[in-house]
């Protein structure tokens, strides 16, 4: 089997193990748990819109990380797809690219913020016993903590290798969308 297809294969039986136990929870949860009523105050309204503002800055870093991928740039496309050579020449998306490259760090830094102000404003006190949000809640500060830890200027080489490789995952993201969708499916 090509190193190529069996990557690829990798994180399609990730994704799929990781959907199908939280199929199995969303069933479990939804028969047995209670699920407290949505709150219709004004900061859960308000959280809601957060909310929504940081599902949108997670599309938009992953979307790099798709976009690197398509044109078989970055360390990620090279260990999944290794002999990958992009068709896409454009000179606009490497340009794109740089850009998101750039900024990856503040728009990462505003996800974190505001996903952590969702959380808080909806009061996450009410919903923490369904295993989504604490699972969700730990990556998503996961993802912040080693994320900071790549951008300080004195952080050890050892702690920003480390960093790098737990920070730098796909498989975390595709956690992150999963949860989050069967979460608020459950409590919606």
């Amino acid at each position: 089997m090509q190193p190529t297809t069996k990557n690829i294969r990798s994180i399609l039986v990730y994704t799929t193990v990781i959907l199908l136990m939280s199929v199995v929870y969303y069933i479990y949860a939804y028969t047995t748990q209670e699920i407290p009523e949505e709150r219709e105050t004004f900061l859960a309204e308000i959280g809601e819109d957060f909310g929504e503002v940081g599902m949108g800055l997670l599309i938009f870093i992953y979307s790099r990380t798709l976009l690197k991928l398509t044109l078989g740039q970055g360390k990620l496309a090279q260990r999944l797809l290794p002999d990958y050579v992009s068709p896409i020449g454009s000179s606009v998306l490497n340009q794109l690219l740089a850009w998101l490259n750039r900024t990856h760090i503040y728009f990462g830094i505003a996800a974190v913020a505001v996903i952590l102000l969702h959380i808080v404003m909806v009061d996450y006190s009410h919903y923490s016993h369904i295993l989504f949000f604490p699972a969700l809640l730990g990556l998503v500060i996961w993802q912040g903590v080693f994320g900071l830890f790549l951008t300080l200027r004195y952080s050890p080489t050892k702690l920003k290798k480390f960093s790098y490789l737990v920070h730098a995952q796909f498989v975390t993201g595709i956690a992150i969308g999963i949860f989050a969708w069967f979460g608020h499916m459950l409590i919606d």
